[in-house]
């Protein structure tokens, strides 16, 4: 079962991008993190026309439609000054999904007990592409049990994170299950949140109105000593 794991917007990506998309990503990702938001994934189709789909999440991985308007606003006009694709494109701004792909190293302790999907820019004893549950962090690399590991071979597998190409939830019941959860929990945060605002404004108000009425009074009085 996943447990609760502290991230931060600044928390560095350990898996990223090659190429125009790597140069997209350094353009996106400050902008992303001034509105408060965290760069996941750049990804650049060529089906149908050019398509610049940019992932991104708050902290606690949550990413609305509404939060991907206002990302996109934003993002539109600092990739037209620095222009670093060739061509003309369309601008996707998207939630990572359910079936995410894994980033940060919290994603993989957050994560753990999933099922995983993990390609190797290096293989690791001589194979590229592994799956099976995740099992968390150790140091720097990822211990995952194969699901594929053979009667007589060693289910564990630990894969260094700085030879990962890319790694992938895969999606499952459980996996859904977990989502609607983080989400309804995300949902009630957000609207604690909000109350909370709007209760210390309506406090803030009501102190600027006794203020007002206060001196208000006084008025009369230092009139009435001249």
């Amino acid at each position: 079962m996943t447990g609760t794991v502290e991230t931060s917007i600044t928390e560095p990506r350990v898996i990223g991008e090659q190429g125009v998309a790597a140069r997209v990503a350094a353009i996106a990702e400050p902008v992303l993190e001034g509105l408060g938001f965290r760069l996941v994934r750049v990804r650049i189709s060529g089906l149908a026309g050019c398509t610049v789909q940019i992932m991104a999440e708050r902290p606690d991985g949550s990413m609305s439609i509404e939060d991907c308007e206002i990302a996109s606003k934003a993002l539109s006009p600092a990739l037209d000054v620095a222009d670093p694709i060739d061509r003309a494109y369309n601008l996707e701004v998207s939630s990572p999904g359910i079936d995410r792909p894994l980033v940060r190293r919290s994603d993989f302790d957050r994560y753990a007990g999933h099922l995983v999907k993990i390609e190797m820019a290096l293989p690791h004893e001589g194979r590229r592409r592994f799956r099976g549950v995740l099992l968390g962090t150790e140091g720097n690399a990822v211990r995952i049990r194969r699901e594929d590991a053979e009667a007589e071979e060693t289910a564990d597998v630990l894969l260094a994170i700085d030879d990962m190409a890319e790694a992938k939830l895969v999606l499952t019941d459980q996996l859904i299950a977990e989502s609607l959860r983080r989400g309804k929990a995300a949902e009630r945060q957000r609207a604690a949140a909000a109350r909370d605002e709007n209760n210390g404004t309506r406090g803030a108000e009501t102190k600027a109105f006794r203020g007002g009425a206060s001196r208000a009074r006084r008025a009369p009085r230092d009139k009435g000593d001249h």
